[in-house]
């Protein structure tokens, strides 16, 4: 039996199962390649159960997608013709990932190998500018970005803007970010406008959640090879606020409604100093930078002043715990006593592999880790501090904008058909 234009009765849903199922397979090899290294044809069916004839015709359109490319012959075969290696191909795709901070906007492109394209941060007292302000000198932060991708012919997966605040996923609204005094602002909508409706895909998250998905990679690669891997962490990035980004068994921990992660406003301090919320007792009004800054400075040190970059003001407390300032010892101990009583908290909760430190916890972690790993092991219940060790992240404060260049990436890695044209 034919229908009148000659298709079969349920053609079209047999043409639509034989495309997903295509474009799934192509997401399969296309993963097992990046996690797992160049990989002959052969192999890569092996390995992943899809047969050979299948896997060489999903090689061919990932590599005219300019996803794959041909790599060296593969010399671990003792026997018969070796077969070529196929490897990741990331220079002609990228994503870019913004952040917006209290004294800082930043910027970066990654190609799909994970290599930096353009990577700046340009210090903004965000915390005293309208949001309309700020998201337009972020735009023209992502447009540098973006003529940086255009310069190399790649192309673009997306743009993930970062921020420091409740962000609800689906609509890209800011719902509150207290440091910054911003509430419902339509931070998605707004940058779409700013960047002339564009047809690539653009989001809003949490900058702790983006940071962790950064550290998350960082520890993977540093890890190649082990036979136990870290799936379970826990960031912690610091800076005028406090967040924590929460990966547990590989996937990032959102809550029930997206809003989860703001450690810094766990009521854990004694009363004093207000926090950016409004309330007493939170957790940053004691660990985050601007309580260092006021135990360790007077009011008038340059240390303190917001249009300087932060890592200039980190780099002169770094140089006065190098040369034993007495009053800037004291402060940092301080700060890492009580970044590890919130931190034993979270491991208690959540027993993670690793407890990262981002951000200025990164940068001046030599001096808060101690005093930080002693009070997880005094207030952590399971033996030897539940197992969990704390680690200073190398990516500092580009850590949120690598969580969104990447994130924007990892949909290509969902779905390859976003990427090229397949004859």
């Amino acid at each position: 039996m034919t229908l009148a234009d000659g298709r079969r009765p349920g053609s079209r849903g047999v043409a639509a199962d034989h495309v997903s199922l295509r474009r799934n397979n192509l997401s399969v090899v296309l993963r097992h390649v990046r996690d797992l290294g160049p990989r002959s044809r052969a192999r890569i069916a092996e390995e992943t159960g899809l047969n050979k004839a299948t896997v060489s015709s999903l090689v061919a359109e990932l590599v005219e997608r300019g996803l794959l490319r041909e790599g060296l012959a593969d010399s671990s075969r003792a026997l018969g013709r070796p077969g070529q290696l196929v490897e990741l191909d990331g220079t002609g795709v990228c994503g870019v990932g913004a952040e917006i901070n209290v004294d800082y906007l930043a910027v970066a492109a990654l190609d799909l190998a994970g290599r930096v394209v353009l990577e700046k941060r340009v210090p903004v007292d965000v915390a005293h500018l309208e949001p309309e302000t700020t998201l337009d000198r972020l735009a023209d932060l992502v447009r540098e970005a973006l003529a940086a991708v255009d310069a190399r012919g790649g192309q673009l997966a997306g743009v993930t803007l970062a921020v420091p605040g409740l962000v609800q996923g689906e609509t890209g609204e800011l719902k509150l970010a207290p440091n910054l005094g911003w509430g419902e602002v339509s931070v998605a909508q707004g940058m779409r406008t700013r960047l002339g409706e564009p047809d690539y895909p653009l989001h809003v998250d949490n900058e702790a959640n983006l940071a962790a998905l950064a550290a998350y990679a960082e520890i993977h690669r540093a890890e190649d090879g082990r036979e136990a891997p870290t799936h379970d962490l826990v960031l912690l990035t610091g800076a005028v606020g406090v967040g924590g980004g929460m990966v547990s068994n590989g996937h990032l921990l959102r809550g029930g409604r997206g809003y989860s992660g703001e450690v810094g406003h766990m009521p854990v301090a004694p009363p004093g100093r207000t926090c950016g919320c409004g309330r007493t007792g939170c957790w940053e009004t004691v660990v985050g930078l601007t309580a260092l800054l006021h135990k360790a400075t007077d009011r008038d040190d340059p240390v303190r002043d917001p249009s300087l970059d932060v890592e200039q003001r980190l780099a002169g407390i770094t140089r006065r715990a190098e040369a034993g300032d007495a009053r800037t010892l004291s402060a940092l101990k301080d700060v890492g006593t009580w970044l590890g009583i919130g931190g034993a908290i979270l491991v208690n909760i959540l027993n993670p592999d690793v407890l990262v430190l981002g951000g200025y916890f990164a940068v001046l972690g030599p001096w808060l880790k101690e005093p930080l790993e002693k009070a997880i092991q005094e207030r952590v219940i399971a033996p030897n501090g539940g197992g969990c060790r704390v680690v200073r992240s190398e990516l500092g404060f580009a850590a949120a904008v690598r969580g969104g260049a990447q994130i924007s990436l990892d949909q290509v890695f969902v779905d390859p058909t976003r990427i090229g044209a397949a004859a």
